[in-house]
């Protein structure tokens, strides 16, 4: 983002009122929380794929030679 962009969006927020000021802020920390969650679950998805693609090829051979057996829901 470029200086001149920030040194806007700066200005528009000096503008509001200091309430507004204050909700919006603690509005753009959830919404970096949020982003930063996300950028996790995606880096330890990517981690784990190859393990749950296997996982996934192994249950579908399980089901395939009749090795598998329905998982009942009640017993969890």
């Amino acid at each position: 983002m470029s200086t001149a962009t920030l040194t806007t969006i700066l200005k528009m927020v000096e503008s509001l009122p200091e309430e507004t000021q204050e909700r919006l802020v603690e509005h753009i920390r959830e919404f970096i929380a949020d982003l930063e969650d996300e950028t996790q679950w995606g880096e330890s998805f990517q981690q784990t794929q190859d393990n749950l693609v296997a996982a996934a090829r192994k249950a579908r051979e399980d089901i395939a030679m009749g090795q598998a057996t329905p998982m009942d829901y009640d017993q969890l």
